[in-house]
């Protein structure tokens, strides 16, 4: 989907690299197995980190062998199917779905073309996710629906639209137990965090292109980087707080890898321009 929430791969120990690689690879199999061969293609790093925030803590991490989607002549390890994968496996399709109609929608009748054959495609795993998820996704559509008439109203508020996404990802979080909360802000300050990146990200094609954007709507056409970062800073630092309040267990270090160096690198990248190089490397390229 976006593909900012990653972690540093330099600054990971390699039993928690190992980690991360293993929750990918097996949110990739869980994809796979629950909704088809087409699902995995909408596997992304966004939805590992809400892998890892789901999982309760331990103090290790099981895993399996099993056939890679990309190679299947080769064996990974993969963390085994567990309610957490399986969430996240569940809403990633949903917000798939949803974000396909958007782009539908966005693009017109022949650039939305291969947006319209994704969906026909994806069809099947999006009911089946959404009979298991019936919450997550009226709460995805509802919420997408208020943004694209923000969007079409041309919102001069770029927090209105922002709090729109940022509701839905607060939607993924559990909806009960302790965690409940501490979640539900840390999700919300991130889905705040990546719609006003990826506003920032895309201002000069939408410019191109006529459509919306958040910071230029705000800010104009040339845009207010000192002031779009502050904004930023402060989704970053409440996500740090609500972090600090719960205990990840043995995925704790991962975790704050992609809060403190990940997330802040990102958005550097996308500020000085590097990101779309940046974006393009895969974390684990260099395999041992």
């Amino acid at each position: 989907m976006f593909g900012y929430v990653r972690p540093v791969r330099a600054e990971l120990k390699c039993r928690d690299f190992d980690l991360y690689r293993a929750t990918y690879c097996g949110l990739c199999r869980c994809l796979r197995r629950r909704y088809g061969l087409l699902a995995p293609m909408f596997l992304n790093y966004d939805f590992t980190f809400l892998a890892l925030l789901l999982w309760p803590p331990e103090t290790d991490f099981p895993t399996c062998y099993g056939r890679c989607q990309a190679n299947p002549l080769r064996k990974e390890p993969m963390c085994l199917d567990s309610p957490a994968l399986e969430q996240a496996a569940d809403e990633s399709i949903i917000l798939a779905w949803w974000k396909l109609n958007d782009n539908v929608q966005d693009n017109g009748l022949l650039r939305g073309f291969p947006y319209r054959a994704l969906l026909a495609g994806l069809y099947p795993a999006y009911r089946k996710a959404a009979r298991l998820r019936p919450a997550f996704d009226r709460t995805a559509q509802q919420n997408l629906q208020a943004l694209a008439q923000l969007e079409a109203e041309g919102c001069p508020s770029m927090d209105r639209a922002a709090d729109a996404f940022a509701k839905l990802l607060q939607a993924a979080a559990p909806q009960e137990g302790t965690r409940s909360r501490v979640l539900s802000q840390l999700l919300y300050h991130l889905g705040r965090w990546i719609y006003l990146l990826d506003a920032r990200d895309d201002l000069a094609e939408d410019l191109s292109v006529g459509r919306y954007n958040a910071v230029a709507a705000r800010f104009g056409p040339e845009g207010d980087d000192a002031c779009l970062r502050l904004t930023l800073d402060q989704s970053l630092r409440l996500m740090g707080a609500a972090f600090q309040l719960e205990d990840f267990g043995c995925r704790t270090a991962v975790l704050e890898n992609i809060l403190y160096l990940g997330l802040p690198l990102v958005q550097r990248a996308v500020f000085d321009g590097t990101w779309s190089e940046i974006k393009k490397q895969k974390i684990w390229s260099n395999r041992r």
